[in-house]
């Protein structure tokens, strides 16, 4: 919504093809063009499959949003490996799969942005959090050797660190009083983060005025990782 509101027209892309379909409509309301793909982010064939899809549809891409999430929140020797997999593959390999699906074309064209969602755990250890926080380092790191590899080429790679925003993914721990306000009371600036705060980040990071940025990840987090 933030970067339909900065004009650009969206492809959309998730399972869910229900919550696809009120996303696009509020876009649409705002006078931008919005295309849904239904693809699931570890299939490669159908990653693929909808780049080209959407390169059909708008003849360009310009800016890659990965923002894929997942979490398993467990002490790390009730962690199965499955549930390991799932969240490492969502967060980190499927940012891999996208990146390589499009940005080729960033590239045959000389321009790109491409904004990876990290947080504030990738550099913030908490307990029950060795999957996630292990994607999100690895998010960070890939973000500084994909920066790196397309500094001349006309690509910019940077990374968005959020702290706890009031999003469903963390429903749960804003339901559990005793980890809200543990949240609450660790963050400087003592509440989460709104949806909309990462609005201007995001448009910022998708714009020529970053063009001398990459590589960064940059958090917002009322300060949390001050300390």
């Amino acid at each position: 919504m933030a970067l339909a509101g900065g004009g650009a027209d969206v492809a959309l892309y998730a399972r869910n093809r229900e919550d696809l379909e009120a996303v696009k409509a509020s876009v649409e309301a705002l006078d931008r063009r919005a295309e849904i793909f239904c693809a699931d982010v570890l299939d490669k064939q159908l990653i693929d499959d909808s780049v080209k899809a959407a390169l059909g549809a708008f003849g360009h891409i310009d800016i890659l949003v990965n923002n894929a999430g997942v979490n398993v929140r467990k002490p790390v020797l009730e962690l199965s490996s499955e549930e390991w997999d799932l969240v490492l593959n969502t967060n980190l390999k499927a940012y891999f799969l996208m990146a390589q699906a499009v940005v080729p074309h960033m590239l045959s064209q000389g321009y790109g942005k491409v904004i990876n969602m990290a947080s504030i755990l990738g550099t913030v250890a908490l307990p029950s959090q060795l999957a996630y926080a292990s994607s999100k380092r690895g998010a960070m790191q890939m973000t500084k050797v994909m920066a790196l590899e397309w500094a001349q080429q006309g690509v910019q790679v940077n990374a968005i660190g959020p702290t706890y925003f009031e999003t469903p993914l963390v429903a749960q721990l804003r339901n559990d009083p005793e980890r809200y306000w543990f949240i609450v009371e660790r963050t400087p600036m003592g509440r989460w983060g709104q949806p909309d705060e990462l609005a201007g980040l995001v448009i910022f990071l998708a714009s020529h005025a970053s063009d001398f940025i990459t590589g960064q990840t940059i958090f917002i987090d009322g300060r949390w990782t001050i300390w």
